[in-house]
């Protein structure tokens, strides 16, 4: 049984999404955040402190967007995966890793110097260096979602929902207003999902059930 280390809406919401969309049986485990502060024997498991960590058998895992290729591809091509010799196999792997290292690192600043440090310690004009910085570079999905519905073509990836986990990020940055009107639609697209829809429910029910903070991690106050 595959099983996921996740806190609310953090990063390790990429491979639930993905669980949800494949239909695959797993354990979810739910964590306060951040981990390595106020769960601190998940140093046991990860000794980096972060989520995700996933394990499936012998396969231990914490990069979010390393785990939804895994799983695209674990048993053979599946409709969330493109495999190699097709015409968008490159397409999907740039924006698959496009989603966490251009759209979700800079708003990790923002939200560290922003919102997490103690206010002493907060960098108000980084924060919003940052800001614009992942905004401009949502410029570069427009051209491809004006033409298509999702990165790939006209189903869902890996790919997007590597992306669209940067979106529900900046959505609780309040930035929404501020997508190109492309990035809107295509946002609106991803959370209508069943599989999208799924994930969310699922991550809210494990953490009543666990009794952990149903607030999402880039609310957290900590």
């Amino acid at each position: 049984m595959m099983t996921l280390f996740h806190c609310m809406s953090a990063r390790s919401f990429r491979p639930l999404w993905m669980l949800e969309e494949l239909g695959l049986p797993y354990v979810l485990k739910m964590l306060p955040f951040p981990p390595r502060v106020l769960a601190r024997d998940y140093l046991g498991i990860n000794p980096l402190g972060t989520v995700p960590a996933f394990f499936d058998g012998e396969v231990a895992m914490t990069e979010s967007a390393a785990i939804c290729h895994y799983l695209a591809s674990r048993d053979g091509p599946s409709r969330l995966c493109v495999a190699p010799g097709d015409p968008e196999y490159g397409n999907f792997l740039n924006w698959l890793h496009f989603g966490e290292a251009t759209l979700t690192c800079p708003q990790t600043i923002v939200l560290r110097y922003g919102r997490f440090e103690p206010p002493a310690r907060r960098l108000p004009q980084a924060a919003e260096d940052y800001r614009r910085w992942f905004l401009a570079r949502l410029k570069g999905l427009s051209p491809v979602l004006a033409r298509r519905s999702y990165l790939c073509g006209e189903h869902l990836t890996a790919a997007d929902i590597a992306v669209g986990y940067a979106l529900l990020l900046a959505s609780y940055l309040d930035l929404v207003e501020s997508f190109p009107l492309a990035v809107q639609d295509y946002w609106q697209r991803l959370q209508a999902g069943a599989g999208y829809q799924r994930a969310m429910s699922a991550q809210l029910q494990a953490a009543v059930e666990q009794g952990v903070s149903t607030t999402p991690a880039p609310l957290a106050n900590y």
